[in-house]
């Protein structure tokens, strides 16, 4: 029997951050620190910053100040489900304030829309598969949200001629 239990424990994945999810933690503090800097650099600009850009920085410059701990710290207690909460609530308000978003592209929606529907599909399925304890799902897909909707969706907010580009290197 003691065998048995041996076996188990080390096929279990193991709760503590691996080396993916750090560099994860390291891309979203190096992405909060790049719009923070972009922010401060055009801070002349910003009495022409619509409403709506304003709340899609707001929620998602909470949702990347959350990843890193969320990221490296214990798992599983009460913080980290206070935290993981206001994590999927501020994605959601994300991918929803990229609605109102759409005078770029004339009035209609655009190809990166396409981005915040699934994160409105995915950030209640990953707030699901944690309540009811499926880990390897829960783990997998907050990988996924923080790797797609967080960091390469971050990293094309500066290139292409885009205003926190534009702040950050005009």
């Amino acid at each position: 029997m003691a065998g048995a239990i041996g076996a188990k424990r080390a096929t279990a994945k193991s709760l503590a951050p691996d080396l993916f999810e750090r560099a994860l933690a390291l891309g979203a503090i190096a992405l909060l620190l790049a719009v923070a800097a972009a922010l401060w650099r055009g801070r002349a600009h910003w009495p022409a910053v619509p409403p709506a850009v304003w709340l899609h920085l707001l929620t998602i410059l909470v949702a990347l100040a959350l990843t890193p701990s969320m990221l490296l710290r214990r798992r599983g207690d009460r913080w980290h489900r206070r935290l993981g909460t206001l994590w999927v609530a501020a994605m959601i308000a994300t991918a929803l304030g990229s609605f109102a978003m759409r005078y770029a592209n004339h009035g209609g929606l655009s190809i990166i829309h396409l981005l915040s529907f699934w994160v409105l599909i995915q950030a209640p399925l990953i707030w699901w598969s944690a309540r009811t304890h499926r880990v390897a799902m829960h783990r997998g897909a907050v990988r996924g949200m923080v790797t797609g909707a967080l960091l390469i969706a971050g990293f094309f907010t500066f290139p292409f001629n885009r205003m926190l580009g534009a702040w950050l290197f005009g």
